[in-house]
């Protein structure tokens, strides 16, 4: 065989040799490692402090490699508070609501130019406290419209608050259930104590445009200031602009009884006679 033929075939059998030895290698390479990981997790069962260890490091390893996002506010706000404030927040997805209250929502969204979630949470409390205290909910919303154009941090010159204007410090035993004056900015807790005035006022007014006289505090005096048309006005256009029918507020006064009038709690003249010294936000825009 010539010498070139010799150094062919010797090539080749060192490239046969080369190439099992390296399937060889890699087998047992394998083989080992799946051996040393048996034998590591052998290793962390029977010994927790070790496999609490190696999680801690490994964690440690990990968070280093994140990316840095918000690194300011991650540490100002936990992860856990950050979860607990979207749960406090006032805010429905409209959709979620009957077809009447996603109406009045949209509306009231439209009008007075905020978001629909927010408005959405008060025409669905409106609506509850409105059947819990035999209340039209519409005229509820309307009453908030007229105090404070749906701003929950409205504050008049006397200090009525909220979105329904109420005096809080004249009120303050409403809100003792509540956690306390403070209570007034939270939108959902002045709704409610809002709608207690409101209930207090009709029964002693006896009738629906008296009680709203009472509440702007304005029974003892020769005029209301056009508060109480108002008021009825906007109930109207927005039970009209929802598609809703047309609210006939007398006869929604004549339910009130000779009982519920004399039921009504002693307090409710002084309070509301106080009330009288309310300037509300919205009344000087309208």
């Amino acid at each position: 065989m010539p010498a070139s033929g010799k150094l062919v075939a010797s090539a080749r059998t060192l490239g046969h040799k080369t190439a099992n030895g390296f399937l060889a290698l890699t087998h047992n390479g394998f083989a080992l490692l799946g051996l040393a990981v048996a034998i590591s997790a052998l290793i962390f069962i029977s010994r927790p402090d070790l496999r609490l260890a190696g999680e801690s490091q490994l964690r440690q390893w990990l968070d280093a490699r994140l990316p840095v996002v918000a690194e300011a506010s991650i540490e100002e706000a936990p992860i856990s508070e950050i979860i607990v404030a979207s749960d406090r927040a006032t805010a429905v997805n409209p959709k979620s609501l009957p077809k009447e209250q996603a109406a009045v929502a949209y509306w009231l969204s439209t009008k007075y130019r905020v978001a629909p979630e927010p408005i959405a949470a008060l025409v669905s409390e409106a609506y509850a406290q409105g059947k819990a205290n035999k209340l039209d909910p519409t005229l509820i919303l309307a009453i908030m419209a007229i105090e404070s154009s749906f701003n929950p941090f409205a504050q008049s010159p006397v200090g009525a608050q909220g979105l329904m204007q109420v005096m809080t410090k004249i009120h303050t035993d409403k809100y003792e259930s509540f956690g306390g004056q403070h209570a007034a900015f939270d939108p959902v807790t002045n709704l409610k104590v809002g709608v207690k005035v409101l209930k207090e006022c009709i029964a002693r007014a006896g009738s629906i445009e008296g009680g709203l006289r009472y509440y702007v505090g304005a029974a003892n005096l020769p005029s209301d200031g056009g508060y109480a048309a108002k008021v009825l006005a906007e109930h109207q256009r927005m039970r009209q602009g929802a598609g809703l029918r047309a609210a006939n507020p007398l006869v929604a006064a004549n339910t009130v009884t000779p009982a519920a009038k004399s039921a009504a709690p002693k307090a409710a003249e002084a309070t509301t006679v106080s009330h009288a010294q309310q300037v509300t936000v919205a009344d000087s825009s309208l």
